[in-house]
């Protein structure tokens, strides 16, 4: 059985969301396409809360959300205290996202991120295990965290 993976995007990431489906498809990954489903405008909050909820439902353990950069949508994600997302741009972020800080989204920007550089994150990210040790109590860290007053 192949791990299942989210993905989503708005629609500033939805072309290069939509070949990545295709491409973990056929590398045998079970896809939950999150949307959006058009080039239609939506709000990247709204999609990031999709992600969120699919993860904490236990839908799927991991998943790539995407906008324009990246940027706000990785923000948005990283409101939920469960969600570690990582915005990358290269193959050694995306390695370095899983082993040190056990990011359980990545983050791609559909306008800044080329597909096969976006391909290669993906396998990368999906292959990468978390190195724990030293990380994993700074990763605990960041699921706890609170304003100081």
């Amino acid at each position: 059985m192949s791990e299942k993976i989210a993905l989503a995007s708005d629609h500033g990431g939805f072309d290069l969301k939509n070949l990545l489906v295709e491409k973990l498809k056929k590398d045998g990954y079970d896809v939950l396409d999150l949307g959006t489903y058009t080039k239609d405008s939506v709000d990247y909050p709204d999609i990031a809360a999709l992600m969120a909820d699919a993860i904490k439902t236990g839908k799927v353990e991991r998943g790539i959300l995407l906008c324009g950069t990246g940027i706000g949508i990785s923000i948005a994600a990283n409101r939920f205290p469960f969600i570690r997302a990582a915005l990358v741009h290269d193959a050694f972020g995306a390695r370095l996202c899983r082993q040190h800080n056990n990011a359980n989204v990545l983050v791609l920007g559909g306008r800044t991120t080329g597909v096969e550089v976006a391909f290669e994150c993906a396998d990368i990210f999906l292959h990468t295990g978390f190195l724990g040790d030293r990380h994993a109590r700074r990763v605990e860290k960041l699921s706890h965290m609170t304003e100081k007053e």
